[in-house]
């Protein structure tokens, strides 16, 4: 009965996936896109900690930290982007 609880959360995470893709392709806006990727990368970390639980295998909870460390700084670096078109920006303004 468990697995099949598991199996349920495992398909719902995949139509959430879905939905986040489509957010990201077809976002009106680039906040859109960036959310919708965000969103897409948080359910893959939750998945692979749902499959890691459900085969045993302890190793993959290393691949999901890891997975949600690059999406956390991959965000974090599209949004400086975005907003100051400069990645090497430091955010302090000059005097002049």
């Amino acid at each position: 009965m468990m697995e099949m609880g598991l199996l349920v959360c495992i398909l719902a995470i995949f139509a959430t996936m879905a939905m986040a893709l489509w957010r990201a392709v077809r976002g009106q806006s680039i906040y859109d896109t960036i959310v919708g990727v965000n969103v897409f990368g948080t359910k893959t970390v939750l998945l692979i900690a749902l499959i890691t639980y459900f085969t045993g295998h302890d190793d993959l909870i290393d691949v999901a930290l890891v997975y949600a460390l690059i999406n956390f700084l991959a965000v974090v670096a599209v949004l400086k982007l975005v907003r100051r078109r400069d990645l090497a920006a430091s955010g302090e303004r000059g005097h002049d």
